[in-house]
């Protein structure tokens, strides 16, 4: 019976004391992402990917982050789902750096055959930032793969921003 007391006691002074303490975890989350909308003659592309980060003190910040992208050219239908994991750091004058892996699943069909494919891409980026919230720039893929990659080419641009 004494260790169940003793037990009892040294599990609500140590609840006691982590209560006392204040997280400020939530206050370090930033939210955001981007979107891509894009139409033209007898196609469009709509895209979202949202995306959660930690920042830490130091400039530095890392999350993770989902996607979708839908393009149609013609009778050519791409669908896309995405994850990735977000690695960025800012400069004091106004320069991030970037660094996404991204594993995407796709879809792509017309009117004849339907294939689909899975593929890894790793961006590294360079963006133009003030204050954290929004940046634009652009990025690399260092694992493009033409004969595996839904996207024309291994350079994309970067708009992102965050809350």
């Amino acid at each position: 019976m004494k260790k169940v007391i003793i037990i009892f006691f040294t599990i609500l002074l140590s609840t006691s004391i982590c209560s006392q303490q204040k997280s400020n975890f939530w206050e370090n989350v930033s939210y955001g992402g981007g979107i891509a909308i894009g139409f033209g003659n007898n196609n469009s592309t709509i895209g979202i990917s949202p995306s959660a980060i930690y920042n830490f003190n130091n400039g530095f910040a890392l999350g993770a982050g989902l996607g979708y992208l839908r393009s149609r050219i013609n009778d050519f239908t791409t669908t896309a789902y995405n994850t990735s994991i977000i690695s960025l750091y800012q400069t004091n004058f106004g320069i991030q750096f970037s660094g996404e892996f991204e594993y995407y699943f796709a879809r792509q069909r017309d009117n004849f055959d339907e294939v689909s494919t899975n593929f890894p891409a790793l961006h590294l980026g360079i963006a133009y930032n003030q204050g954290r919230r929004f940046a634009f720039g652009i990025r690399y893929d260092v694992l493009y793969d033409d004969s595996r990659s839904i996207f024309a080419s291994p350079i994309s641009p970067i708009v992102r921003f965050y809350f």
